[in-house]
């Protein structure tokens, strides 16, 4: 008997990875990933060509993601891409300017997409049998990727009150008190995630702020796209913000099967008890 892992179980696989190929694509027209995962320094060597491996990994790891014969494989890689990413790129910066709020959040954007992959790495390989595999894949895994999530959902909230005015600017002009708005959404990422860390209403917050961050594209970064549809900052926050909602979908998704008012331990999953048994 040979085990395969459900594909497409929920809607956030799909689109995170359609979110992934997008960044992919605008990092190899741009050939520059500062505007998508922030940033390949300029002193590195052969700075361009490291930006155009990435593009490549990622999107040949989202088109990977969707087919389900090598989304297991897809997700691997793009794992340790992005763990990379997170270890070599943005713990320096954390390293060298820790009181920089800016710092905090570029590693929260890119820890949301770790908690994302991590999530389908996990669900789609299944229990693993040796110690390290307990640890990455089957409900570790899981539990693990969600305790990620909701750390950078702290930092993206502490951001909130950081950048106080700028994010205000970014209110659309028809709603009233931009500043109390601010407030108000920093301070749900940040009970999002003490929820999803200390697993109380974990499925509801997980839920909720999916759909808070997916209703920030809609109302902030797709009219600004519209308005001048050739400026490349306003793409990439655009498709960055997209992928980020895409990727707390994939969170929200992993607790199906969990109740919404749950405290404590989670069921995880499809992920763990939804696998096709083949001869």
């Amino acid at each position: 008997m040979t085990t395969r892992p459900r594909h497409f179980t929920a809607l956030g696989h799909p689109l995170f990875a359609a979110g992934i190929i997008a960044l992919g694509v605008l990092s190899l027209l741009y050939g520059d990933s500062s505007l998508v995962l922030q940033a390949v320094p300029h002193w590195v060597p052969w700075r361009g060509v490291w930006i155009y491996a990435g593009g490549a990994v990622m999107l040949a790891c989202g088109a990977g993601l969707i087919f389900a014969r090598a989304a297991t494989l897809a997700s691997r890689v793009l794992v340790v891409y992005l763990l990379l990413w997170l270890l070599l790129l943005k713990v320096p910066i954390l390293a060298s300017a820790p009181a920089a709020i800016v710092s905090w959040e570029t590693f929260a954007e890119t820890a949301t997409l770790l908690s994302g992959a991590w999530v389908l790495l996990a669900s789609l390989t299944g229990p693993g049998h040796s110690l390290w595999q307990k640890f990455i894949v089957g409900e570790s895994g899981v539990y693990l990727a969600r305790i990620l999530f909701g750390i950078a959902l702290i930092l993206f909230g502490l951001a909130h009150f950081g950048y106080l005015k700028y994010t205000a600017s970014l209110v659309p002009a028809w709603l009233p008190w931009h500043s109390a708005w601010v407030c108000l959404t920093g301070a749900a990422y940040m009970a999002a995630g003490l929820g999803t860390v200390f697993r109380i209403y974990p499925r509801l917050a997980a839920a909720l702020i999916a759909g808070m961050m997916s209703a920030f594209q809609i109302l902030i970064w797709i009219p600004k796209v519209i308005a001048m549809p050739t400026v490349q900052d306003i793409w990439s926050e655009l498709l960055i913000g997209w992928t980020l909602a895409f990727a707390a979908w994939v969170i929200a998704d992993s607790y199906r099967g969990s109740a919404w008012l749950s405290i404590g331990k989670s069921s995880t999953v499809e992920a763990e008890s939804g696998n096709d048994s083949t001869a």
